[in-house]
């Protein structure tokens, strides 16, 4: 599983069918990928991650706080592009993304280990399989990357 975690001042997505818009203010947008052979314990990690990551700048402007430290908020968007593979060619392969029924689940058990770990008031989300307008105000820039432990890097 790979999460790519932004700090943001605000965020928001829009959804046209069917209408629905969902905004956050000051806290982390998560882009996330469902790879194929993912467990509940890749979801695990990378969610209590997320939730625990120090981003958030103390009164000595140094990374000391988490979304819990500072009351933030955070917009979960599901994202399989995190899994191309450009390697060779111009196009990107997908084939290490999870099939969507299986990545679905993912998420949405994703979004409900959010919420059990930070507030329900305080996880906001996309939905799954939709195309999607995400407007995002990068605090920083801060961007990092996620993966679960099984997670290998080439």
């Amino acid at each position: 599983m790979r999460a790519l975690v932004q700090r943001v001042s605000e965020a928001s997505v829009t959804i046209n069918e069917p209408a629905y818009v969902s905004e956050i203010k000051k806290g982390m947008v998560i882009l996330l990928g469902v790879k194929d052979g993912d467990t509940d314990e890749d979801l695990s990690f990378v969610a209590d991650k997320c939730s625990n990551l120090r981003i958030f700048e103390d009164e000595n402007e140094k990374m000391n706080f988490s979304l819990k430290d500072i009351d933030g908020e955070v917009l979960v968007i599901s994202q399989f592009t995190l899994y191309g593979d450009a390697r060779k060619g111009n196009r990107p392969s997908f084939i290490e993304a999870a099939r969507p029924e299986i990545a679905e689940e993912m998420y949405n058990k994703f979004i409900q280990r959010m919420k059990s770990n930070l507030d329900n008031e305080k996880v906001k989300h996309g939905i799954f399989g939709s195309m999607m307008l995400v407007k995002i105000f990068n605090d920083g820039p801060v961007t990092i990357i996620i993966e679960s432990k099984g997670e290998k890097r080439e």
